[in-house]
């Protein structure tokens, strides 16, 4: 099956632990903190490959976690760095944010990376907090969590040309007669059920092809199977209708057609165009042909009649289409609008405060919440020093304003502290 939706949930690795240590060697017996830094956390990264052309893969596999960073050492030194991991996904990828839907990344490009979650800072070990007037800190901080959030992906087929018409018209027999690409062809209507890509060599170039299924009328409200696949004709440079030159009107399919286009993105019914009749080696296209060619050419649209079945005219079209899309000019990556960076700025300081209930409180702040999960609460000096941290950022201040009292519970992140004496959790 063709898969070209999917979601997945991405965390970036755990910081690793800073560590409590102090240099104990023969010539220094009196040394001072050693306890090293852990390693960041590793990072979550998609990559374009051009090989893939489904999403079924990452239906299957869900969730995507990095390595942890690595412990602290005893000399100061640096733990490790959580190893990344690299989600690979097909070229023609847009990858949003599922609480939100904004774009995040939009991978469009064999090779092209672009960062999902970020890793955990690693937690600080003793050493670092050696200042003059505290030369032997007992504290070290743990790793900071990393990032976590659910994505949504969604793969927009990255093809030259776009083949559209009624079904029936013959695109999977044009696909298949210029490339190896093999779809199911049948005189019923829907045989074809997915997008196929076709590669045609030309001129020692390669250009690449897509049959979408069939359209009807209110495709672009999901009639049929159009409003499933429009979607991937939106990347493509030229499109290629495709008339059924054995229906009793392909005039009005093709007005059928360009409305539903129209309706669906103005900019998918600008783009530049040729009308191919189909079946020409039926006697009924030959009339067809006849009253279509001059109203093509009076509104200025490129026109053939072929045979998909038979090949008539069908190598001369495609090096017509070779020329057209030589003169169509490409847009580079570099000039398509900037994107949103992932990672949500906001200020360290601010917080808020809410009463949840009698004796029960909670505090909401991301600086907060991070530096709740990273300290070490077995360590009495990280316990004071977070108490600091509240004081000097007024948190404290706003609980008393708000009538807190000895005993009740104050919840930061996912840890709850019972407020004590003299403001002291």
């Amino acid at each position: 099956m063709f898969f070209d939706r999917a979601r997945i949930w991405v965390q970036g690795g755990q910081g690793g632990d800073g560590i409590v240590a102090f240099l104990r060697q023969k010539h220094a017996p009196r040394g001072g903190p050693s306890g090293g830094n852990g390693g960041r956390g590793g990072h979550v990264v998609a990559v374009a490959d051009e090989s893939m052309n489904t999403l079924h893969g990452l239906r299957r596999k869900v969730h995507y976690r990095a390595g942890k960073g690595g412990r602290g050492g005893n000399t100061a030194k640096q733990g490790a760095y959580g190893a990344d991991l690299e989600v690979q996904v097909p070229t023609g990828t847009l990858v949003r944010d599922a609480k939100d839907g904004n774009l995040m990344a939009d991978l469009s490009d064999e090779g092209q990376r672009a960062l999902l979650v970020r890793g955990g800072r690693g937690g600080r070990g003793n050493a670092s907090f050696r200042s003059a007037r505290h030369q032997a800190p007992r504290l070290a901080e743990k790793g900071e969590p990393g990032q976590e959030r659910w994505l949504d992906l969604e793969l927009k087929l990255v093809a030259e040309v776009g083949i559209i018409g009624v079904p029936n018209a013959g695109k999977s027999t044009l696909i298949s007669r210029i490339s190896a690409a093999r779809p199911e062809i049948a005189d019923y209507p829907f045989t074809t059920l997915v997008p196929n890509l076709g590669v045609v060599e030309l001129a020692h170039r390669q250009r690449v092809f897509v049959d979408i299924p069939g359209l009807v009328e209110g495709a672009h409200q999901g009639t049929g199977l159009g409003i499933e696949f429009l979607r991937h004709v939106e990347r493509t440079r030229l499109l290629v209708h495709l008339l059924d030159g054995s229906s009793d009107n392909p005039g009005g399919e093709m007005a059928m057609i360009e409305s539903e286009l129209a309706s669906y993105s103005e900019a998918l019914a600008a783009k530049p165009r040729v009308v191919v009749l189909n079946k020409r080696d039926l006697p009924q296209t030959r009339a067809a042909e006849a009253e279509l060619k001059p109203a093509m050419d009076k509104r200025g649209l490129p026109f053939w009649s072929i045979s998909a079945v038979t090949g008539e005219n069908v190598q001369d079209l495609l090096w017509a289409l070779d020329r057209q899309l030589e003169a169509i000019p490409i847009v580079e990556a570099s000039t398509q609008p900037d994107l949103p960076e992932i990672a949500v700025s906001e200020d360290d300081r601010a917080f808020t405060v809410m009463r949840l209930g009698p004796n029960h409180w909670q505090v909401v702040g991301a600086g907060l919440e991070r530096i709740t999960r990273m300290t070490n609460w077995d360590l009495p000096e990280s316990a004071l020093r977070f108490q600091n941290i509240l004081d000097t950022w007024g948190v404290s201040e706003t609980l008393r304003a708000q009538g807190i009292e000895e005993g009740d519970t104050v919840r930061i992140a996912e840890s709850e502290l019972v407020w004590g004496f003299d403001n002291a959790f």
